[in-house]
């Protein structure tokens, strides 16, 4: 079968049921519903599990999981494993992002930041690995995002916790190849959820005479028209990709999503630290 070649109803079976986390709406939401049409089974988790009353009514199985909380991640992971044995593939899709200069940011926003988009992804894949192992077979998608590959202002401490999934999992995909798990990365570009009100939120709550005031209008307004523009998709182009690395027989290490996402990686590439930056002033210069 091809790397980007589906699995039958057998092999699906064969790889055990799917976990996602951040399942509440956008990606994680879109993500269960295309995995259950497919014939997966599927645990959907958040926060508050009222949410996702929807999704259980399509065929999920519904957890509370809050990734930056220890118990209620031990207890989702062990609600899996004692129904299956194992969790057959994890999607560590929970994230968001916290926007603003670097000099500005509150160091506890950050630390937060950090807890979701890192630190609980990392803690997820302790707890389901041991299982994993055992069974010589998993597979752990972790959703980070084309902002681990480049930099945007105001954005500096969202992408550095973007920039170390990529590290973790370049790391981890190596770490237990051995044992018959494989790792996948998929990296989002600009897409439709409510990322992008929650990422400008701090944006606006600059005042007057903050010196960054003219840089986060800026960034506000390029922010918004992007989400706005042709070049932004939906989170159902991600849940496809989501289900291509869930399901083939043997995935790509990595998955940049949107034709946008894969253009603007290649001129971060080819033009190097003075281009880019060059680019970023002219884009985010006072409007």
């Amino acid at each position: 079968m091809s790397d980007d070649g589906t699995a039958d109803a057998g092999a699906r079976d064969a790889r055990g049921p799917v976990l996602v986390t951040g399942c509440s709406s956008g990606i994680g939401r879109a993500t269960v519903t295309r995995l259950l049409a497919a014939g997966h089974t599927v645990y959907a988790s958040a926060r508050a599990v009222e949410s996702l009353a929807d999704l259980a009514r399509a065929g999920a199985h519904t957890l509370q999981l809050d990734v930056t909380d220890e118990e209620s991640m031990r207890r989702a992971v062990s609600q899996v494993e004692d129904a299956h044995g194992r969790v057959g593939v994890l999607v560590n899709n929970a994230g968001y992002g916290a926007y603003g200069p670097v000099e500005r940011v509150p160091l506890d926003d950050v630390r937060r930041q950090f807890e979701t988009n890192l630190f609980g992804l990392g803690r997820m894949c302790q707890l389901v690995l041991p299982a994993m192992r055992a069974a010589g077979a998993g597979r752990i998608v972790n959703v980070g995002s084309m902002g681990g590959r480049m930099t945007f202002p105001t954005g500096g401490w969202y992408h550095a916790s973007k920039y170390a999934v990529e590290a973790l999992s370049d790391a981890l995909r190596v770490e237990v190849a051995p044992f018959g798990v494989r790792v996948v990365l998929v990296e989002p570009g600009l897409i439709r959820t409510g990322f992008g009100a929650i990422a400008t939120h701090g944006l606006a709550q600059v005042a007057e005479t903050d010196p960054y005031r003219a840089l986060c209008t800026a960034s506000d307004d390029v922010t918004t028209r992007g989400y706005r523009s042709p070049f932004a998709a939906g989170p159902g182009s991600v849940a496809r990709v989501i289900e291509r690395a869930v399901s083939a027989s043997r995935p790509r290490p990595r998955y940049l999503v949107t034709p946008a996402a894969r253009a603007l990686v290649q001129v971060r590439r080819l033009g190097g630290d003075r281009v880019w930056d060059l680019a970023m002033r002219i884009t985010y210069r006072k409007r």
